[in-house]
């Protein structure tokens, strides 16, 4: 018998059932890919991460994660759920408010604010970088933005370790009100090489949020995101480099903001993006604990 701790967390929520789910092994020493995939497809969520000691200087802990499908280099809501857990477990101490996570993708730093129920974590994302900037009429856009209404900035392709095509659309209702077309998105993201699609819009007037994100995954799964730090993160490059940042919730207008994401799939997440001084972008909010106990595997 080999008894692990293991979690089960809503990160990006401030209460359990609004944020997306992820599951979190402690103690993973021995595990091999193998078995950890097997982890991964068991727990049917769309994450599950693995920590084991550093092996990098300065790092606080070494994470792995995995979709129920493969192995993911970085994302997200991963590393504010796992960052969560190591500090919740006492494995890792703060300095000066910063955790440092391990990955596959290298050292991350991952600020922390606050304690208790209303403590936020975010992790510094890797750059993102503007693929291609569609051309008005693109034929590959056609039949995905179908049934959004166009938005001030142009459909980008962005690069963040994951590759998204970002489009605005004109109006947080028709974005809220907007039924995908799987097929085209999944053609889209298979032809292009990426995710899918990501489509913002601007919040009404009076919302305690400042954007609202929808995320189409489009291979190779076909699925709606019920929060995605990363996604999120390319989108908050892709504005930061249009001069467009949001920030009306907030006193330091322009670099920090709120976005409204997964109400359509039954969720209602909060994220917390930040452009710091150096234009790195932070992705973060809340995390809540559903399950604790322990994963006998063998």
């Amino acid at each position: 018998m080999t008894l692990r701790r293991y979690l089960q967390l809503d990160v990006f929520a401030d209460r359990p059932g609004a944020g997306n789910p992820l599951a979190v092994v402690l103690d993973a020493d021995g595990l091999d890919d193998a078995r950890m995939q097997a982890i991964a497809r068991w727990t049917r969520l769309p994450e599950t991460t693995f920590v084991f000691p550093p092996t990098q200087p300065g790092a606080a802990y070494r994470v792995r994660m995995f979709s129920p499908r493969r192995e993911v280099p970085f994302a997200g809501h991963p590393s504010v759920g796992t960052a969560h857990v190591v500090l919740d477990a006492g494995l890792a101490t703060l300095a000066d408010g910063v955790l440092v996570q391990e990955g596959a993708v290298g050292t991350l730093p991952l600020a922390v604010e606050g304690d208790g129920a209303t403590r936020t974590i975010s992790v510094r994302t890797p750059r993102a970088r503007v693929v291609e900037v569609a051309e008005v009429g693109d034929a590959r856009l056609a039949a995905p933005l179908s049934a959004l209404p166009p938005g001030a900035l142009p459909p980008a392709l962005m690069d963040g370790g994951r590759r998204w095509w970002l489009a605005e659309v004109a109006s947080e209702a028709a974005l809220r009100d907007a039924t995908p077309d799987w097929d085209a998105i999944a053609h889209l993201a298979e032809s292009t090489e990426t995710m899918g699609l990501c489509a913002f819009a601007r919040a009404d007037a009076g919302r305690d949020y400042d954007l609202v994100v929808r995320a189409f995954v489009g291979a190779p799964a076909r699925f709606e995101d019920a929060a995605s730090g990363a996604a999120n993160a390319t989108l908050a490059a892709w504005l930061k480099h249009n001069d467009a940042l949001p920030g009306r919730s907030h006193p330091e207008a322009s670099t920090r903001y709120t976005v409204s994401q997964g109400r359509e799939v039954g969720f209602d997440a909060r994220l917390q993006l930040r452009v710091d001084a150096d234009g790195e972008v932070w992705s973060g909010g809340q995390v809540c604990n559903v399950v604790r106990g322990t994963i006998d595997w063998p």
